[in-house]
């Protein structure tokens, strides 16, 4: 083997992984994520994590409200924080859907109608 046909074998070696890597990198990057599941809110468990999808139905208090989509409706707790919504709004609320006798969710995020995304970091102990 002559040290040309050495070198190139070498960079052969070096560079088709990492070109493959590349295409690989590409192809799960175009691969769009995986579709959340949203559950129907009269399925929703309690002690559960959940993501319903809704209109809010009414503002409880500065900091709760009501979300309702054709299968029912649920109380959903954002304290102590103001609702970001109004009445009428279509949204998306991740949580925990309390384990006691109400039945109601905790949230965590909430997807707005312009597609925004509001945290819940402030929470009571």
């Amino acid at each position: 083997m002559t040290r040309r046909e050495g070198m190139r074998d070498s960079f052969v070696r070096f560079v088709r992984p990492a070109a493959t890597a590349g295409v690989l990198t590409a192809l799960l990057a175009a691969v769009p994520a995986a579709a959340e599941t949203i559950t129907p809110i009269g399925d929703v468990q309690r002690g559960t994590a959940v993501t319903v999808q809704g209109t809010v139905e009414r503002i409880l208090d500065e900091d709760e409200f009501r979300l309702a989509d054709a299968s029912g409706r649920i109380d959903v707790y954002i304290g102590p924080n103001m609702v970001p919504a109004n009445v009428g709004d279509e949204v998306t609320v991740r949580g925990i859907v309390d384990d006691d006798l109400r039945r109601d969710i905790y949230a965590r995020e909430m997807v707005l109608p312009d597609g925004s995304t509001v945290t819940f970091d402030l929470r009571y102990d």
